[in-house]
């Protein structure tokens, strides 16, 4: 593995912290760091074994109903270290709600306020789990991270407040 993608990093990045099960990465990656970088459970468990073929995590110990737990290996954080260091270039949002903003025109008047209802309803509540967030972040960089998520839910909030309702 020359360079690692978004999805491997994250994951090493999560390893950092301790063994862990396929399972318990994507319950991880939700609660770190869902509000702005999706991690399925199927880029998780097709990521795992493409890590550790690499030699950068290595299997731990077996768990109930067959869980596997990884660990991070040295050239796994050194790898991790150096992905964290370099460039990020761009970001790339992917919003399957702006996608269908972009297209509201094809809706009719009822459904466009049903669509707009339930992503208020779905940022609304992502703006108070991340002011919680903020108010428990743990350290300079956990909170200015929780804080960015506040203003991406807050900025959505007003997309959503200058779509037409008609």
């Amino acid at each position: 593995m020359s360079e690692l993608n978004a999805t491997a990093a994250a994951l090493l990045g999560l390893l950092h912290d301790g063994p862990a099960t396929g399972g318990q990465l994507v319950a991880g990656a939700g609660e770190r760091f869902g509000a702005f970088f999706s991690v399925t459970r199927s880029q998780v468990y097709r990521e795992l074994p493409a890590l550790s073929k690499e030699g950068l995590v290595r299997l731990g110990k077996q768990g109930p109903r067959s869980s596997q737990q990884y660990l991070i290996t040295a050239a796994g954080k050194k790898a991790f270290k150096t992905w964290l260091s370099s460039e990020a270039g761009p970001d790339h949002l992917r919003s399957p709600l702006i996608l269908r903003l972009v297209h509201a025109g094809s809706l009719t008047a009822k459904q466009r306020a049903s669509l707009l209802e339930s992503a208020r309803a779905n940022y609304t509540q992502q703006l108070d789990e991340a002011k919680v967030a903020t108010k428990a972040a743990d350290g300079p960089y956990a909170k200015a991270v929780a804080e960015f998520a506040q203003a991406q839910a807050k900025a959505a909030l007003k997309l959503l407040d200058s779509i037409p309702q008609s």
